[in-house]
């Protein structure tokens, strides 16, 4: 049986990550920014036609983010972070009618595993599909995902320790899913494979999607 590092090196080779961690839940960049939150609007001449509000405001498939933390199923969550709490844990935000998400983290022996969720509903279609093409380049594309999904994958060492991420976005609508998923092995200093990280964000992507797809149509249900 191995025996287990001291506390205080094990805190040390935990701290790199938490700060990766903590660094990849930046809602300042990428999709999750507020750059082009601000729709320019044009004054609009009268008109002596009776009003029609389905023709003066574009409707919304999604008014606002679903509860964050029940948009990955436990046996997801399982697997994804052996040792995690499936409630998760949701993460501050400073308007949840625009913004909310959810993370999962567990160090089992040696390794660390990080998952997070998180969910931004624009004011329409187009901006969202703007904000989505801004947030960067893609190394591959996610089928079957919304109506739009990138993936990207980065290795990182630091300390001799080094961390796989996978990062998947996507577009559904007028809202916009972001998942990261990320690992350390501890003891061997290695990070897990891309195949693992790859298709474990894509796995809780598809929860995610999912999820929000069912909360829309709920809401649209009448009471």
């Amino acid at each position: 049986m191995r025996s287990l590092p001291l506390p205080l090196t094990l805190t040390a080779r935990l701290l790199p990550v938490a700060v990766l961690a903590c660094a990849g839940w930046a809602w300042s960049t990428g999709p999750m920014s507020d750059s082009g939150d601000a729709e320019h609007k044009a004054a609009a001449p009268r008109s002596s036609a009776p009003h029609d509000p389905s023709r003066s405001v574009a409707a919304k498939t999604f008014a606002k983010p679903p509860a964050p933390c029940a948009t990955v199923t436990g046996a997801t969550v399982t697997a994804l972070v052996p040792g995690a709490k499936a409630a998760g844990k949701e993460l501050a935000a400073t308007d949840e009618s625009v913004r909310r998400g959810c993370s999962w983290s567990a160090l089992k022996e040696y390794d660390y595993r990080w998952l997070d969720v998180s969910f931004e509903v624009k004011e329409s279609d187009a901006l969202a599909k703007e904000a989505f093409v801004s947030g960067g380049d893609a190394e591959g594309t996610a089928q079957d995902l919304g109506d739009q999904a990138r993936l990207t994958t980065d290795l990182t060492t630091k300390d001799k320790q080094q961390t796989r991420e996978a990062v998947v976005t996507a577009r559904v609508g007028n809202a916009l899913v972001t998942v990261t998923y990320n690992g350390s092995d501890f003891e061997s200093k290695g990070a897990p494979s891309a195949g693992t990280v790859t298709k474990g964000a894509l796995r809780a992507a598809g929860d995610a999607v999912t999820a929000l797809q069912a909360a829309a149509k709920d809401a649209s249900r009448p009471s």
